[in-house]
């Protein structure tokens, strides 16, 4: 059987990243984050937007195609997607334009995500549009919500949470193991002057933070912000022809179930038949790799604990060893087992679901980033690990 990885296998690459600042409480609406990061990222890759013919969002993104197209100069769409499921999609925007370029569908695709995030930065009163959506439900509970909301399982605070302990019961993850993940991701932030949080922590800092959720800290929990990102895919080709070198996409892969807001579904899998665990087998299959090759990676923080999940779960190391793995600066850009989130991540740098995370993946490989990773080749960029999800491995070409 032939992957789609395979079929996509070093075909497309990323030819130019924008975003705007990263900020609590910018003010902006999204319609305007989004056009300034698209323009950053055509002017990166030193094309027109005109040229754009493809687009991939997030089904979740309240900016959709149509309301671009004026601004963009009214380009000829001859493909659009768009991908669901909140930091699952992280990486699946990326899988998704990569099979637009290699099927031949499309020449330039926009990858983007626009996001008021801020506490305070509700704009309309959807759950979509800005802020803290779980401030919003409906009084009725639809769908899911009616089974989890009346029980105290609000927000997806509660929801990491029991996952998280979890973990804890089955392998005996500690605080402290949380508190690396935290600690060496703002470590990578305080050398990003772009970044939201750059104070420096210390292990007694995150211990010592105020408890959201038992066992989660504040400092086990992503920022609210707001911002954008976007991104340029095209041909591997045209795109070595375009201002930067380029990210090829080496490999891509998806898979669904379960999620988080699904977790009387999600504790009886086997979690290594989860997404994530499957997403990871496929990908490196396809990709011809071992976890081993990879120089730095760039996991879904929207939780410290979840970083030593996925750590598992793409197979840097066995079940339940995770937490040993962090240790020590194991994440560490200087030095550590695997390099890890080198911006900040959604920890520290920002929140804008995931794809913040994806800017810097290129950066290292274009070898350009604040916290270089030293002769950095390859670099694995993942999505949500409790919802479907995807993940992509870039490389130098």
């Amino acid at each position: 059987m032939t992957h789609t990885g395979q079929k996509i296998q070093d075909r497309a690459a990323i030819a130019g990243i924008g975003r705007t600042p990263y900020g609590k409480a910018l003010g902006r609406s999204e319609v305007d984050m989004a056009f300034e990061a698209i323009f950053d990222a055509c002017e990166d890759a030193g094309i027109s937007p005109r040229e754009i013919d493809g687009i991939v969002r997030y089904d979740m993104e309240s900016v959709d195609e149509e309301q671009l197209l004026a601004g963009l100069g009214n380009p000829d769409l001859s493909y659009f997607l768009g991908t669901g499921w909140g930091g699952g999609g992280a990486a699946a925007v990326l899988v998704h334009a990569a099979v637009g370029i290699a099927s031949g569908m499309a020449n330039t695709i926009l990858v983007y995500r626009s996001r008021a995030r801020g506490k305070q930065s509700v704009f309309g009163k959807a759950s979509n549009l800005g802020g803290r959506f779980w401030e919003r439900l409906d009084r009725d509970l639809p769908g899911i919500d009616k089974w989890h909301v009346p029980q105290g399982i609000v927000t997806p605070f509660h929801e990491m949470a029991m996952i998280t302990k979890r973990h804890q019961i089955d392998y005996g993850t500690t605080e402290d193991q949380f508190a690396e993940v935290a600690v060496a991701i703002r470590e990578h932030a305080v050398r990003n002057p772009e970044a939201v949080m750059r104070m420096p922590m210390t292990i007694a800092d995150h211990h010592a933070s105020r408890m959201i959720s038992e066992p989660l800290r504040l400092f086990d929990c992503n920022i609210e912000t707001d911002g954008a990102c976007a991104l340029i895919v095209t041909s591997t080709e045209r795109a070595r022809d375009l201002r930067h070198p380029p990210a090829v996409i080496r490999a891509g892969a998806l898979a669904a179930g379960s999620h988080h807001r699904r977790l009387p579904a999600m504790f009886p899998r086997n979690r290594d038949e989860d997404s994530a665990a499957r997403t990871g087998r496929r990908l490196f299959e396809s990709a011809g790799l071992a976890p081993s090759d990879i120089d730095c990676a760039f996991f879904y923080d929207f939780f410290t604990s979840l970083v030593i999940i996925a750590l598992e779960d793409y197979g840097f190391c066995k079940r339940g060893e995770g937490g040993p793995f962090v240790e020590n600066g194991g994440l560490s850009w200087n030095g550590g087992r695997l390099p890890t989130n080198t911006n900040g991540g959604q920890l520290s740098e920002a929140f804008i679901h995931g794809l913040n995370n994806s800017l810097e993946a290129v950066r290292q490989i274009r070898g350009t980033s604040r916290s270089q990773v030293e002769g950095c080749e390859l670099a694995l960029v993942a999505g949500a690990n409790t919802d479907p999800t995807g993940a992509v491995i870039l490389r130098r070409d």
